[in-house]
């Protein structure tokens, strides 16, 4: 079984994911970066040219690509849980984990990164905080929807969110190997 983390962009995915695969000797794989290294172009380009219906094509297949795997900690992008197939790919070939993060702590993320300032593109015109607040309004049910669990990331470090990840996996493991 796969963990799948699952969260709004700057939720701390692929920071968390690094850490946990290396604690736990599995694989790492970030959709998002294996969609751009398949493509060979920026998520930004993509939607540019190609707009966000041929983004959302390529980053199921992608999905699809790493669920192949298994016993790999897997990083997904913030909008892979709009589409129930990706959910119950992820679904069937591990386990959900929703790292939420307030709206506010995402704008300062982004603020401070600067690969989310030039490599993700502005979902709506709205204005950073404004746009953070209207999509997390609209994803946050679906994230809820979709997950195994979840773990607040406002306050925490990566070293204590993979604790709280390993943690509360005990019982997802114990059901997987017992074939439940």
């Amino acid at each position: 079984m796969n963990i799948y983390l699952t969260g709004y962009r700057c939720s701390g995915k692929t920071s968390t994911g690094i850490a946990l695969a290396r604690m736990m000797g599995w694989p790492f794989w970030d959709t998002d970066d294996e969609l751009v290294k398949s493509r060979g172009m920026s998520i930004t380009d993509i939607v540019h040219t190609r707009g966000w219906d041929v983004f959302r094509e390529f980053e199921k297949e992608t999905l699809q690509f790493v669920a192949s795997g298994d016993r790999q900690v897997v990083a997904t992008g913030g909008g892979i849980v709009l589409f129930d197939e990706n959910v119950q790919l992820m679904k069937l070939t591990g386990t959900i984990v929703w790292l939420r993060v307030r709206p506010e702590t995402v704008a300062e993320r982004m603020t401070a990164d600067p690969v989310s300032l030039t490599q993700r593109p502005a979902l709506t015109d709205q204005g950073a905080l404004r746009e953070i607040e209207a999509l997390l309004s609209v994803r946050n049910p679906i994230y809820h929807s979709a997950m195994d669990f979840s773990i607040d990331t406002d306050m925490l470090e990566t070293e204590a969110i993979c604790q709280c990840i390993l943690k509360a996996i005990r019982p997802f493991n114990r059901l997987s190997q017992e074939g439940l």
